[in-house]
């Protein structure tokens, strides 16, 4: 046990060097000289009474001990964040500071047009965009506000379904100019397929039984959802496209329409968070965009009713 409590700048120091995996880089992170930085590595490890790096020529190496207070640490910067942005918004007011965490395709693609029509309204709010395809923690206040592709599992989290956001296949024009259109999911394989480089469970559980759409068929791999969109939009062949994304694109073709996978989203914020005027007014605003983003690609019953004819 530390006979004194460490300040929170040696634990920002030990996650910087986490981070950036040198203390030069550490050190540019944070605006310090390096030999400043070292001393705080030093000064926690005598503080703590532990060994966290391994000291070389080559530079630190992390030990077992810094990565499993890797998290810790990473709990401690998540909190001191949410710490300033609720000093920099009151609970009456609508301004301030909003962190949202989602997708790259959606925070890139869908959130943009928006957040620009919740900031033309309310010119106070301050947008924080964190894009990852990780599920970030709510509960530890990672970010305020998420979109996320499943229901949340936490109860003191507030959730609001927006509807099912539809994947379907699609190619540009140009490719399909080229190579023809697949009339059959067994056409497929004799066509150009962008997809996943590694299938996580939710794409295993996504994808549907028997389709010719698994990491041996893909010509072009990535899980950058956000490259595979480029290399569609680019003429490279065939890949899973969210609808209303795709529907914005006159050049962008949906070919095998039965291919069709149905994304829950939902909108997300701690309890905690419902007291805030300016987070609140950005999660229902956020959720009633969503819906009718969702609704864009959403199969009409005119549409529903053909199909059960044939």
């Amino acid at each position: 046990m530390a006979s004194k409590e460490p300040g929170w700048e040696l634990y920002r120091s030990f996650l910087a060097v986490m981070r950036e995996g040198s203390l030069s880089g550490a050190a540019r992170m944070l605006g310090m000289t390096q030999p400043s930085l070292g001393r705080h590595i030093r000064e926690l490890e005598e503080t703590l009474g532990v060994s966290l790096f391994a000291r070389s020529p080559q530079g630190l190496s992390p030990t077992e001990l810094a990565h499993a207070l890797l998290p810790h640490a990473q709990s401690m910067a998540s909190a001191s964040a949410a710490l300033r942005r609720a000093a920099t918004t009151r609970h009456d007011t609508m301004s301030g500071t909003v962190r949202i965490t989602a997708s790259e395709v959606i925070g890139v693609e869908v959130l943009p047009p928006m957040l620009a029509a919740f900031r033309e309204r309310h010119p106070g709010v301050v947008i924080e965009l964190s894009l990852s395809n990780q599920v970030q923690n709510l509960l530890r206040r990672d970010a305020d506000i998420a979109i996320r592709m499943g229901r949340p599992a936490q109860e003191a989290l507030v959730a609001r379904h927006v509807g099912n956001i539809t994947v379907g296949l699609y190619a540009h024009k140009r490719y399909l100019k080229k190579h023809g259109h697949p009339k059959t999911m067994a056409d497929l394989a004799s066509h150009v397929l962008i997809g996943f480089d590694r299938e996580t469970p939710y794409i295993r559980a996504m994808l549907p039984a028997g389709v010719p759409y698994a990491r041996e068929h893909f010509a072009l791999r990535t899980d950058n959802d956000l490259a595979a969109l480029a290399a569609v939009r680019a003429g490279y062949g065939i890949a899973g496209c969210q609808c209303g994304i795709a529907q914005r694109d006159p050049a962008l073709v949906r070919v095998l329409e039965s291919f069709q996978l149905n994304m829950e989203t939902w909108v997300v914020m701690h309890e905690d968070l419902r007291r805030s005027a300016l987070v609140r007014a950005l999660y229902d605003h956020l959720a009633v965009a969503l819906v009718e983003y969702a609704g864009l690609a959403a199969p009409s019953k005119t549409k529903l009713r053909a199909r059960a004819k044939r």
